[in-house]
């Protein structure tokens, strides 16, 4: 990938939610296998500002997203390796390298998505179908950034906070995830909307140690049109 410079122009390519399709931008073929590639950004790095710093999002976007992307496509080779010679014990090694590097691609390439510039719509309510939902589970949007706010505050280490469509009991459901899961490995029925970083790397040049107020203004840069594009296709 080539060096991008903080105000960089990005554009968002497919991103995975619950579904089989492979995330990021262009997706090349490596000895038959998949080679997944750091997705851009559809806006500049200090587009979020003040929420969150130009600096933290090319840390965030450059260096930490690129190293789980290379690592999870190191695992994904050698996994393709140990199959063919038959090495069930390295491959059962690798199941821990895949799931931990693999969902810090799956849910970072969802972050962004969830992210807009306040002048793009950051930030503002969701309305229709995805408002009236959150409305019916949870009793407003104000009542809903509570509960997120206080179970990504509340999660111990490092992990993510979820706003996620139950498809088996048809509503809208909060969960967390540690350390880099994806949202599946809580139920395959879970669509994630909307899932929030909680790991330090995330804020903490710009916010410390308190999460608390990064997840008080991170909901000031939200894209709730996304996240009701997500909903509205997951009937």
């Amino acid at each position: 990938m080539a060096v991008r410079t903080l105000l960089s122009k990005k554009t968002l390519t497919t991103v995975l939610r619950n579904d089989p399709k492979p995330i990021g931008a262009a997706i090349t073929q490596s000895r038959g296998l998949h080679v997944f590639t750091l997705p851009d950004l559809a806006y500049d790095y200090g587009a979020l500002e003040p929420v969150i710093s130009g600096e933290i999002m090319q840390i965030h976007h450059q260096k930490h997203h690129q190293t789980y992307i290379t690592n999870y496509n190191k695992a994904l080779e050698q996994l393709h390796d140990s199959v063919a010679k038959a090495d069930s014990l390295t491959t059962v090694k690798l199941q821990n390298a895949i799931k931990f590097n693999g969902g810090g691609h799956i849910n970072h390439s969802i972050f962004w998505k969830n992210l807009a510039p306040v002048r793009e719509g950051g930030g503002e309510p969701p309305k229709e179908a995805l408002g009236w939902a959150i409305d019916t589970n949870f009793g407003s949007l104000e009542a809903l950034i509570q509960k997120v706010n206080a179970e990504g505050a509340a999660l111990q280490g490092s992990g993510w906070v979820w706003l996620a469509l139950d498809k088996e009991l048809k509503r809208l459901v909060v969960e967390t995830t540690a350390n880099q899961d994806p949202l599946v490995t809580k139920g395959t029925s879970l669509v994630p909307l909307l899932g929030i970083d909680v790991w330090e790397h995330a804020y903490y040049l710009q916010y410390k140690n308190v999460r608390p107020d990064y997840l008080k203004n991170i909901w000031k840069v939200i894209n709730w049109k996304y996240a009701s594009e997500v909903y509205e296709n997951a009937f």
